[in-house]
């Protein structure tokens, strides 16, 4: 049975049974700064098990196939992916859920039927004698149920301990017994083996009726699978570990779709399934090897010695000499971890989820340049991907483009700083024909490791396999040296531009303890009416006192609007009789808007006049409704990737992230300013409506990746040109945004652009600044008229383009009889030649350009400069032509030795390197000692 057809039946078989089929959430969590990535399929769920939610729709009952991904955090699998034959980083859980609903009886029963019923009626038809169960050891009402439902006998039911079977969300709060379901692989699947080794009496796949000791090992080591986890949140645990029972208690389940195709499809091992299969084919025909063929593949610079050397890249092969199959299915399970989350907005980067996106992608990299490829390899795997999975999970097919794209983009950069990254490794550690592993020709050091990873993305297994290869070993513990002095400088670093922000988290906690509020009622209702009106008499139905002689009020009415979707809240006052409010920020409590500032006089419950100034509300409509054209115009001139990734509305401006590669060219983004202002000049009436999210996205709706939707969403039009699902404030009719301005282009992340604009008053300000600072030029430069500043300026440049041009033939002239003279004087040593002196280069640009003129020109030798230079600094520069560098003769070591003469210190690369001198009058010292440096360097090789 294919993975398609196990997902569709269990979602069916459960709306059968009067569950809400709900879709898949993001696999950025909304609202939860607590994971970095949805991991579980009550995710979305959370806040409803908390109590902090209505179940969506009112349903009490759902089902879902959930995506998940665990490559960072605290469920962190990255390293075990293709290692192991059930970890990976994208996986999707199926899931049923009871929010207060039915309970433990409702939920075995619910399973048992799906697994073992009748194939014809939509289930599994897996043999129930090939099924065992665990349940929480103190559990009995769980084991009774068991015996009732499934007919399972004692000996069948496995009760273990908390650790392994109950389950609890934090240290207080909701909690309760698990109960697992297995599947015994020696019975269900074609290729289950015992371990190696091992000898144990279960082992035998005849031997059935095991003790729960033996179960246990049994199911460590392969031979049960745990295909469906039910938990039952029975309890609320206290601060003191009390057990107190939930009053509503609730059902969360799980079931690893890959495993369970997995049992369906007869195998142990989930990479053998149909939903991987054809991404390792794919691989197998990118790569030009088979699946577990037995070829070694070297790999990298100076690859060629190293098979001379008898080396192999042991990463790459398996325990036969053949490429490690772990390769192809870290390949295969990496692209489709990526597909899903660029699709959902996640993009390459250096901090937070980027990262953990760039860590997977590059990994991947790494693996395919393992088995011998030098081009992007996971972007045409992540086209099979979308091929694969785009009907059950259609944004991977809207998003296609961006997908593909950006992995190419980002397999490239990499490629090239591996590439970089191998040719500094080669001057680090060069490959020498009687290297060999019994032969330690020397250590790569930690801080060289840490260049390597920290410059060049060079991961650090990489680089202590090809040391290994060539005969040099790694300072590990200066490598962990470097990286911790790195951590710290960043953390002084942030440290020293930090700004004190409250979290969410820390808001709630401070402001949403209902015993500190003082309420009107028990509820303290509240209604946003910002959309039409900004001067309302309402009242104040909630106050909480907070610090600083500032409050938080809720009204009853309110027209502040709380920041979100991008959109920054209102300010404005909120008064009453002898008091006021003078609103700084508004904040989300509870499905509430709260405004919050400083008081002047007590803030009683009751009548109160709250206004929002209308000036400063109208210049963020614009702002609003204009970044939704500017998103429009985008896809319109730059296609249906581009995605918001981010954005900025406030009064004074906006700012708009949006995904494309490489920047949007000035002569295009003139004509995307212009489309902007074509659908303002047109002025169109905006639109917004109440409508079900299916109907909206089906409309053709553009909704924001990772933004949490209701069943009732509001749709902002702007007839025949944008729809998007948004919450925000809006102008009336596209006229009143009056003029749009591109303040500038830039790029934010790998992948993500960002556009910057004004509208209305700021837009008028901004063409007025610029044609003020043109009438300022055009004095500057001679001219009476603003036409007439660019040929002016154009001239200039000409003019002084050509003086440049005089000034760099007399320093070349200068230059070349320069070197002529130093080569006049070098001296013999040992068969090389040897130039010490004095330079008269004016910058170390200079000075490098000399010594690569006299490294050319030497023949065999090494040439010593010195320089003082204009701003007091001075310096000393060492080459060494390439014949004696191959022989062993390194300028960074010679130019340590030799600075150190006059107290500089320096480093480079062993053909050329520099030193700082800190004292200018103790070059000439350094300089006379240079040839006996070099004799003594020379005879020793």
């Amino acid at each position: 049975m294919h993975a398609d057809e196990i997902r569709r039946r269990f979602l069916a078989f459960f709306e059968r049974n009067g569950h809400a089929q709900r879709p898949s959430s993001s696999l950025v969590p909304t609202g939860d700064d607590t994971l970095l990535f949805t991991n579980a399929g009550m995710v979305q769920f959370k806040k409803v098990f908390l109590g902090m939610e209505e179940p969506p729709g009112g349903r009490r009952r759902a089902t879902t196939s959930q995506k998940c991904v665990r490559a960072g955090g605290k469920h962190n699998d990255l390293e075990q992916v293709g290692h192991t034959a059930r970890h990976h980083t994208f996986f999707e859980m199926l899931g049923n859920f009871s929010f207060g609903d039915y309970f433990k009886r409702e939920a075995i029963a619910f399973a048992w039927e799906f697994l073992t019923g009748d194939v014809a009626k939509g289930n599994l038809g897996l043999p129930a004698e090939h099924l065992r169960v665990s349940v929480f050891h103190e559990d009995d009402e769980a084991r009774s149920l068991w015996r009732e439902i499934a007919g399972l006998p004692d000996r069948r039911i496995y009760g273990l301990g908390a650790k392994d079977n109950f389950w609890q969300m934090a240290d207080t709060g909701p909690c309760g017994p698990c109960s697992e379901i297995y599947v015994d692989l020696a019975h269900l699947s074609n290729d289950w083996r015992p371990p190696e080794g091992v000898s144990a009496a279960w082992t035998n796949p005849a031997k059935v009726e095991l003790t729960t000791d033996e179960f246990v090992d049994a199911s460590e080591t392969g031979r049960f699978l745990e295909i469906w986890n039910l938990v039952f949140m029975q309890f609320d645990r206290q601060g003191d570990g009390t057990l107190v029972p939930l009053p509503k208690p609730s059902v969360d389940t799980g079931a690893g779709l890959e495993r369970i195709a997995a049992v369906m499809q007869g195998v142990s091992n989930n990479f053998d399934t149909d939903l991987f299969k054809p991404l390792i084919a794919e691989v197998e025909r990118i790569v030009g090897v088979a699946y577990g063929a037995r070829l070694a593949l070297p790999y990298g610079a100076g690859a060629p010695e190293a098979v001379a050397a008898g080396a192999v890249p042991r990463a790459a092969t398996g325990e036969k000499g053949g490429v490690d199959p772990a390769s192809f299915r870290v390949i295969a399970d990496h692209a489709r971890a990526v597909a899903f989350l660029l699709a959902d907005g996640v993009f390459p980067s250096n901090e937070g989820r980027g990262y953990v996106l760039r860590r997977i992608l590059r990994r991947g990299v790494r693996h395919a340049w393992l088995l011998g490829r030098r081009e992007p390899t996971l972007a045409p795997v992540v086209q099979k991907v979308i091929d694969l999975m785009r009907a059950p999970y259609p944004e991977l097919q809207v998003r296609h483009k961006h997908l593909v794209d950006t992995t190419r983009a980002e397999e490239t950069r990499f490629l090239a700083t591996i590439d970089a990254g191998m040719k500094r490794f080669d001057e680090l550690a060069p490959a020498r024909a009687t290297a060999g592993p019994r032969r330690t020709l020397g250590t790569v050091s930690g801080d060289d490791a840490f260049t390597l990873y920290d410059t060049y993305g060079f991961p650090l297994d990489l680089t202590e396999l090809m040391a290994r290869e060539r005969g040099y070993s790694v300072d590990m513990a200066g490598f962990e040296d470097a990286l911790e002095r790195q951590r710290k400088r960043s953390q002084l670093e942030r440290k020293s531009r930090q700004i004190r922000v409250v979290s969410d988290e820390e808001f709630q906690e401070a402001v949403i303890d209902s015993l500190a509020w003082q309420r009107e009622d028990s509820e303290a209702r509240s209604e946003f009416v910002g959309y039409d009106r900004l001067e309302v008499r309402t009242k104040v139905s909630a106050v909480r006192l907070l610090a600083d002689d500032r409050v938080a009020v809720i009204l009853r009415e309110t027209p502040f609007y709380a920041e979100s979707g991008g959109q920054v809240s209102d300010h404005g006052t909120i008064t009453g009789d002898g008091w006021r409010v003078e609103v700084s920020e508004v904040r989300r409590i509870d499905g509430r808007n709260a405004a919050i500032g400083a008081m002047t006089g007590p803030v009683p419950l009751g009548p109160a006049l709250a206004v929002v100034p209308p000036a400063e509300r109208r210049d963020t409509e614009r702002n609003h409704t204009a970044t939704h054209l500017l998103h429009a115009a985008l896809r319109q001139r730059l296609g249906d990737h581009v995605h918001q990734a981010g954005s900025l509305v406030a009064p004074d401006r906006l700012r708009f992230d949006f995904t494309n590669h490489g920047p949007v060219k000035p002569e295009l983004l003139a004509e995307i300013e212009h489309d902007v202002n074509g659908q303002v000049w047109r002025a169109t009436p905006v639109r917004s409506e109440e409508m079900a999210y299916r109907d909206a996205v089906a409309k053709g709706a553009m909704a924001l990746f990772g933004e949490k939707y209701g069943d009732v969403v509001r749709v902002v039009s702007v007839d025949g040109y944008s729809m998007e699902l948004c919450g925000g404030t809006h102008v009336r009719n596209t006229g009143e945004i009056g003029l749009f301005t591109v303040l500038g282009e830039s790029g934010v992340a790998a992948g993500v652009r960002r556009i910057e604009a004004v509208t209305g008053r700021g837009a008028y300000e901004t063409l007025r600044g610029r044609s003020q600072a043109l009438q300022r030029l055009a004095h500057l430069v001679g001219c009476t008229r603003i036409e007439e500043v660019e040929l002016r300026i154009a001239q200039l440049l000409d003019d002084r383009k050509a003086l440049e041009k005089k000034v760099e033939a007399s320093a070349r002239d200068g230059a070349v009889a320069e070197i002529d003279q130093l080569l006049a004087r070098a001296e013999p040593v040992n068969g090389a030649r040897v130039v010490a002196a004095m330079s008269g280069s004016v910058d170390v640009k200079s000075l490098q350009a000399a010594g690569d003129e006299l490294r050319a020109r030497l023949g065999t030798g090494v040439a010593v400069l010195g320089a003082s230079f204009a701003d007091g600094k001075s310096a000393m520069l060492v080459v060494v032509t390439d014949d004696l560098r191959e022989k062993g003769v390194r300028a960074d070591t010679l130019v340590r030795e030799i600075a150190a003469v006059a107290g500089g210190k320096g480093g480079g690369k062993p053909h050329m390197a520099q030193a700082g001198i800190p004292d200018a009058s103790l070059l000439p010292a350094a300089l006379a000692q240079a040839p006996a440096i070099v004799r003594t360097q020379l005879e020793g090789k």
